[in-house]
C-alpha cells in the first residue's frame, strides 16, 4: 500500500506535466506577441517603415511559433532587409490615407456625391491595410514588396473571412488606442500574429 501512494502521485505530477507544458507555451507567445509589438512601435515611428515593422515582426512570430531561435538582434536584421523596398509601400500607403481624408472633407463639405465618394474610399483604405498585413505575414528576405501586394490583394478577395479576421484586428487596436492609447503599441503584435494566422490557414487550405 506504502509503495503505490509514491507511485500515484508520480502519476499525477505526470499527468499535470503536459498541462502546464502547455499552458505555459501559450504564456509564452503571448508574452512574445506583446513584445513583438512594442518592436514593431519603435521600428514604424519613422512612419514609412510600417510595413517592414509588420514584415519583421510577423517573420519573429513565425520563427516563434515553429521554436526556431530568434530575438531583437533577428528582428532588426529582418526590418533592414524589409525596410529597402518596403519604405516605398509605406509611402504609397499614407498617400492613399491622405486620399481618403480628401473624401472625408467633401463629404463634410457637402459636395453632391461626397457620401458614395467617402464610403468607396473608406472601404478601399480598409482593404489596401488588409492586404499590407497579408502581404507583409508572409514576407520574406528578398522578396519584391510590389509582387508581395499584388498576391495579397488577390487573397484579401478570395478569402473573406480571413480578411474580416484582419478588419478585426485592427479595430482592437483603434479601440485600444482610442481608449487606452499606450495599449496599442504592444496590441500590434497580435494584430502581427493574426495576419500570421490567416496566411498559415490560407495555405493549408491550398
Amino acid at each position: 500500500m506504502a509503495t503505490t501512494q509514491p507511485r500515484a502521485r508520480a502519476g499525477a505530477r505526470a499527468g499535470r506535466t503536459p498541462k502546464e507544458s502547455v499552458l505555459a507555451e501559450r504564456f509564452a507567445v503571448f508574452a512574445e506577441c506583446l513584445l513583438t509589438g512594442v518592436w514593431i512601435a519603435v521600428a514604424a515611428l519613422p512612419l514609412v517603415t510600417y510595413p517592414a515593422a509588420f514584415a519583421a515582426g510577423a517573420r519573429h512570430l513565425r520563427r516563434r511559433t515553429t521554436h526556431r531561435a530568434g530575438g531583437w538582434k533577428e528582428f532588426a536584421a529582418d526590418f533592414r532587409a524589409a525596410v529597402r523596398g518596403g519604405w516605398i509601400a509605406g509611402l504609397a500607403g499614407w498617400a492613399g490615407a491622405a486620399a481618403v481624408w480628401v473624401d472625408v472633407q467633401a463629404v463634410r463639405a457637402g459636395l453632391p456625391g461626397g457620401p458614395v465618394v467617402g464610403a468607396v474610399g473608406l472601404f478601399a483604405l480598409i482593404a489596401g491595410a488588409v492586404a499590407g498585413l497579408r502581404a507583409a505575414a508572409s514576407w520574406e528576405p528578398g522578396e519584391s514588396w510590389r509582387e508581395l501586394l499584388a498576391a495579397a490583394g488577390r487573397r484579401t478577395v478570395l478569402d473573406p473571412a480571413g480578411s474580416f479576421l484582419l478588419v478585426g484586428g485592427l479595430a482592437v487596436v483603434a479601440s485600444s488606442g482610442w481608449f487606452v492609447p499606450p495599449l496599442a503599441v504592444p496590441v500590434l503584435g497580435f494584430v502581427a500574429a493574426a495576419a500570421v494566422a490567416v496566411e498559415e490557414r490560407h495555405r493549408h487550405r491550398h
